[in-house]
């Protein structure tokens, strides 16, 4: 085969491999300000908000589902350590999971409550500490079979914020602990309630993200390619329901997912490797 047509098919495959989407839309490609995004959240309209994770501004950023940053807001009063997710009320306060805990050795674990963004009239917003400890965890950090503590998924339902944890373990058993905190104001024993396995393959089963559909009866978890569906659950575990497993067919650094309606979810990854810092839809079928 002649050399300069090989070389074509090795590059054309490789940008294919690395444009792999699977079974997500690319609707926008964020700008390189959020390549490090881990949250999201909507607000009923065509725009999403989005947060970075650690080393990152304190700041909160609405953006068009064009990828176009329409405001920036600052928190006051709450440092990015770890900004990993973001979830709103229905009385539409924002709160943003300062849980990010890689190395299983923080002390300082806080949720920040905003009041609701979109009728902020400035450009800086306050932000309520709900701090918090897990009551199982002795010693900062664990043995690194222990690693149970970092998290990146939490979600609101009744008074309650709902804490998803990242599996770090070494053996990894893909264990995923749930615990829930209340969502005012104070420093709590977050109340552990209960654990499931999503999947057992380090690559694809740690979970990144997590949202509740509008009408609260549909949990979805994020991993780096995959999504768990709970429905027909009781509260408070709903891990008790049924779990559906999709495998999403992309690869890509997937950090963040929420509903923009019943039917359609957001989901975003981070920009790595030449790849990902984009929007994507997927249609729940």
């Amino acid at each position: 085969m002649n050399k300069l047509i090989l070389s074509t098919l090795i590059i054309l495959t490789s940008l294919a491999s690395c444009n792999n989407y699977g079974q997500l839309k690319v609707i926008a490609d964020l700008p390189n300000s959020l390549a490090e995004n881990s949250g999201l959240v909507t607000y009923n309209d065509s725009t999403v908000w989005v947060v970075e994770d650690g080393g990152n501004k304190d700041e909160i950023y609405q953006v068009n589902l064009n990828g176009e940053i329409l405001k920036s807001l600052e928190v006051k009063n709450g440092k990015n350590h770890d900004w990993e997710d973001l979830t709103k009320d229905t009385s539409g306060n924002l709160y943003i999971a300062d849980i990010g805990n890689n190395a299983n050795d923080r002390k300082n674990l806080v949720i920040l409550k905003l009041p609701n963004p979109t009728i902020e009239p400035g450009d800086k917003i306050d932000a309520e500490k709900i701090e918090l400890y897990y009551p199982d965890q002795k010693k900062f950090p664990p043995k690194k079979d222990a690693f149970f503590y970092d998290s990146e998924a939490i979600f609101h339902h009744g008074n309650q914020l709902y804490i998803v944890t990242k599996n770090r373990s070494k053996s990894f058993t893909g264990e995923a602990h749930i615990y829930s905190v209340p969502d005012t104001k104070g420093n709590y024993e977050a109340k552990l309630v209960g654990s499931f396995t999503p999947c057992k393959d380090w690559k694809t089963c740690q979970i990144t993200s997590i949202d509740i559909s509008p009408k609260g009866d549909k949990i979805i978890a994020l991993s780096y390619g995959k999504l768990f569906i709970f429905t027909d659950f009781t509260w408070d575990d709903f891990t008790k329901g049924n779990m559906q497993e999709i495998d999403l067919g992309a690869r890509s650094q997937l950090e963040s997912v929420c509903f923009l309606n019943d039917n359609t979810l957001l989901i975003s990854d981070e920009k790595s490797h030449g790849e990902g810092g984009n929007l994507y839809t997927y249609s729940l079928k």
